[in-house]
C-alpha cells in the first residue's frame, strides 16, 4: 500500500521516530488501515483544503508497543487508526486557526489543544484529532496541559 489518501502516503502513517529507535514494528491489520483511510479521507483531507497547503502528522497509527513505549493512554484511539496528532509546521495556518476551524466546521471525535500557549488566544504546540464512522462522533473538546510536571486534561465546552 502506497497511500492511505490523496496526501497521506502509508508510511507517514505508521511511521514512529520511536519504534525505529526501539526496533518496534508498527504495522497496522486491516481494520486499522480502514479507520486511517477514513479519518484521512473524512477529516484530513478537507482540512489542508482549508489550510490550502500541506499539514505535518506528527503521529497517526501506533500499534501498542509503540503506543506503549511512549506512555501513551491505554485507551489510545492512535492504536486503532482512528486519531492523528498534525501540526503546521509549513507556515500556511496556525494551529490554533486550525484548531478553531476544526471545532467550528468539521465533525470529529476528539479535539486535544496539545500544551503550547493558552487557549483560545494563544497557539498549541500540536492538535491531536480523533474521527469514527462506527458511531457518532462525541465532537469531545479537551486542553492538555502540564499541572505540577504531569500532564492533565481539561474538557471544556463548545
Amino acid at each position: 500500500m502506497r497511500k492511505i489518501s490523496e496526501h497521506v502516503s502509508y508510511k507517514e502513517g505508521v511511521h514512529s521516530n520511536t519504534a525505529v529507535r526501539r526496533g518496534l514494528i508498527n504495522i497496522p491489520n486491516a481494520d486499522q488501515v480502514s479507520c486511517m483511510q477514513d479519518i484521512a479521507r473524512l477529516f484530513f483531507e478537507p482540512l489542508r483544503e482549508w489550510v490550502n497547503g500541506p499539514i505535518k502528522v506528527n503521529s497517526f497509527f501506533r500499534g501498542e508497543p509503540v503506543n506503549t513505549a511512549i506512555g501513551g493512554s491505554k485507551n489510545s484511539q492512535h492504536m486503532k487508526g482512528q486519531a492523528m496528532d498534525i501540526d503546521d509546521t509549513f507556515g500556511h495556518k496556525t494551529n490554533a486557526e486550525m484548531f478553531h476551524y476544526i471545532k467550528d466546521n468539521l465533525d470529529f471525535d476528539q479535539l486535544i489543544w496539545e500544551f503550547g500557549t493558552e487557549h483560545p488566544n494563544g497557539n498549541p504546540n500540536w492538535i491531536h484529532i480523533s474521527f469514527v464512522t462506527h458511531r457518532k462522533n462525541r465532537k469531545r473538546i479537551t486542553i492538555a496541559e502540564t499541572i505540577d510536571g504531569k500532564t492533565r486534561y481539561r474538557h471544556i465546552s463548545k
